[in-house]
């Protein structure tokens, strides 16, 4: 009975020891440099566009499959959207989305890694100084970028966003973002 007991505790401990080998949970935040691509006129009047500087926020697990490649599913609350401008207005809008990005990290070193992904967006909140609520409810796009860890724990990223889907009802623009990552892997 005491080697069945021995046996259990020390399968047990090896397991856990595997899967936090395997998978690594963390928090992320940062900033985003967001703007807006496409024909960036409303009701027929055609506006010029800025981008905005907003952030993102979010949780993070990193799943390692091979010793140079893991996936990196993350769920973040992410602002995006641009300023439009033309002669006589100037109006900044301002879409806040639940993304969920599945990135591919492939590791060139211990410590730097290459990312690219899909990513699903979905509309939680639209703040504009103007009547017109018509973003789309959902986005799809593809992301790509560099992260590297720092120590064990600690790790930054820059990425690029771009959406593949229409932002909005009545305008042809499909977002378009630069993040900046700082996170905590626990």
């Amino acid at each position: 009975m005491k080697k069945i007991l021995l046996a259990a505790a020390l399968f047990i401990a090896t397991s856990a020891t595997i899967q936090a080998q395997l998978l690594q949970i963390g928090a992320k935040a940062g900033v985003n440099f967001a703007s807006q691509t496409g024909d960036a006129s409303l009701n027929g009047v055609a506006f010029d566009k800025d981008g905005i500087t907003s952030y993102h926020v979010g949780v993070v697990a990193e799943i390692k499959l091979l010793e140079k490649f893991s996936i990196q599913p993350e769920l973040l609350y992410s602002t995006q959207g641009a300023t439009y401008k033309n002669a006589v207005d100037e109006f900044k809008n301002e879409l806040g989305y639940l993304s969920i990005p599945v990135m591919a990290k492939i590791y060139m070193t211990k410590s730097l890694s290459l990312e690219v992904g899909p990513q699903a967006s979905f509309l939680l909140s639209e703040k504009n100084d103007f009547d017109v609520k018509d973003a789309e409810t959902f986005e799809f796009g593809v992301n790509a970028g560099l992260g590297l860890k720092i120590t064990k724990n600690i790790f930054v990223q820059a990425r690029y966003g771009l959406g593949l889907t229409e932002a909005s009802k009545n305008a042809d623009v499909k977002n378009s973002n630069v993040q900046l990552s700082a996170g905590f892997m626990f």
